[in-house]
Formats: structure tokens, C-alpha cells, sequence
């Protein structure tokens, strides 16, 4: 099993912060949000990370030599970050993706250890971390069919008709990944490199057992905006953190 972390983009929503400061490196009680992604995938003995870069790369790059020396790097450049968005970035990784096991996460994502382990010893063999709530226009969120399955993904869903936000936390099968592959490939073809890596995901779950794992009741939250960095904040004094 490996880790995949998307950590390439420039977060322009929440400049000014982000301005000198890659948004993977933002402190969070005490850590960057990067590091409390690694240290939870090390616990669980996730060693082999590729990690798609783009904006001042090369500090997250030398903050990852000065503290991760044990761990197994493979550093992939999104050279468009400005333009690109996730789709583009897990395409460039297309390769690693088709070689086993992934989990794949948005660099973004604030979340203790235990959600991790919740998605790794999870019944299935794909599976995503949801947060079970009402949506908002701006999350990805995710409609259910029977028995934990997921039938639709993507921000642009009905938000009445929503189970919950997917908040960019995954366990890919190897299969699943080549499928995965080939649809990323479709769609970047297709003109959508500015497109979320979801948009990939959504036409494979027909064929595809895609399930979710309930993490509503874990400290978890996507940064995006200013006011979800204040809740991040709040959220890691939270002793699940403190593992």
C-alpha cells in the first residue's frame, strides 16, 4: 500500500496567508497540516508517499528531507498548478497510481490517525472518508445507494439529495486504480485538467464498487477558506490528535 498526496496548488482563497506559505505547510496546533498527514500514514506503516508539487515546491520539498528521512519519497511537478487542478495533478502520477494499493488524499485535509486507520481496515476494498452532514454549494459531496455504495460524486450534486462531503481522504484498490487511470486519462483528453479528480471517479461507479466510510464523528476538515483554518485550529486540540 502506498500514500498519495496532492499538495500542488496555489489555495488563492485564502491569501493573504498562502502568499510565501504553500498551503500543506500551514501550522496546525503546532505541525504543518502535511505533517500531521505523514506521521498518521508512518503510524500505520504507509512508508513508500509520492507527492504531486507545484507552488514553492522545492520548501515542501526541503521540509521533507529535514524531517522525513526514514520515509520513501517520490516528488511528481505539476508545472501548470496555477492553471490545473487535482484531476491533472493524479494523472501525472498515473504510473505510480496503476501499481497497487493507494490511499489518496488532498494534502489539504486535517484528520487524526484513527481516520486513517477507519478507511485501511475498512470491510472494503474501496472506499472513501465522508462526513456525514448537509452540504454546501462548494463541497464535493456524495449520494448513496444500498449497503454503504456510492452512486454519484461531485460538487454540482443536488446538496437535499446529499449524504455528506467526501473530504478528500481515500482507499483505492489496485483495479480500481487502473480503471481510475484510463478515466483521468479520458478526461484530461477531453479538456479537463481544471477539473476536480471526482470528475473521474463519477463514471466508473456504475461499473465500480465504490463504497464510504462515516467519519462524522472524527475531527476532520478540509482547509479551504480562512474561517475553515480557525475550526482546524479548534478541531486538533481534540485528543485523538494527542495519539
Amino acid at each position: 500500500m502506498q500514500g498519495l498526496i496532492l499538495a500542488a496548488g496555489v489555495a488563492r482563497r485564502l491569501y493573504p496567508i498562502t502568499e510565501k506559505t504553500p498551503k500543506c505547510l500551514l501550522d496546525i496546533g503546532g505541525k504543518p497540516i502535511l505533517s500531521h498527514q505523514l506521521d498518521a500514514l508512518r503510524q500505520y506503516n504507509i512508508n513508500e508517499i509520492t507527492i504531486v508539487l507545484g507552488y514553492f515546491k522545492e520548501m515542501v520539498v526541503n521540509y521533507i528531507i529535514d524531517n522525513y528521512p526514514d520515509m520513501d519519497f517520490t516528488f511528481i511537478t505539476n508545472e501548470h498548478f496555477f492553471e490545473t487542478n487535482t484531476s491533472y495533478s493524479v494523472y501525472l502520477c498515473s504510473e505510480k497510481l496503476v501499481s497497487t494499493e493507494t490511499i489518496l488524499m488532498n494534502g489539504d485535509v486535517l484528520y487524526p490517525p484513527a481516520l486513517l486507520k477507519r478507511i485501511i481496515k475498512s470491510q472494503f476494498d474501496s472506499v472513501l472518508a465522508v462526513d456525514v452532514k448537509e452540504c454546501g454549494r462548494e463541497e464535493v459531496k456524495v449520494i448513496e445507494g444500498d449497503g454503504n455504495r456510492l452512486v454519484a460524486i461531485g460538487k454540482e450534486l443536488i446538496q437535499e439529495n446529499s449524504l455528506g462531503e467526501f473530504i478528500g481522504v481515500a482507499k483505492l484498490s489496485k483495479s480500481f486504480c487502473i480503471a481510475f487511470s484510463a478515466s483521468l486519462s479520458r478526461l484530461i483528453d477531453a479538456g479537463g485538467k481544471s477539473d476536480y479528480f471526482e470528475a473521474a471517479i463519477q463514471p466508473l461507479l456504475h461499473e465500480y464498487d465504490v463504497y464510504y466510510e462515516d467519519v462524522s464523528d472524527l475531527p476532520c476538515i478540509e482547509i479551504d477558506f480562512a474561517e475553515d483554518l480557525d475550526q482546524a485550529q479548534e478541531l486538533v486540540q481534540n485528543d485523538l490528535f494527542q495519539l
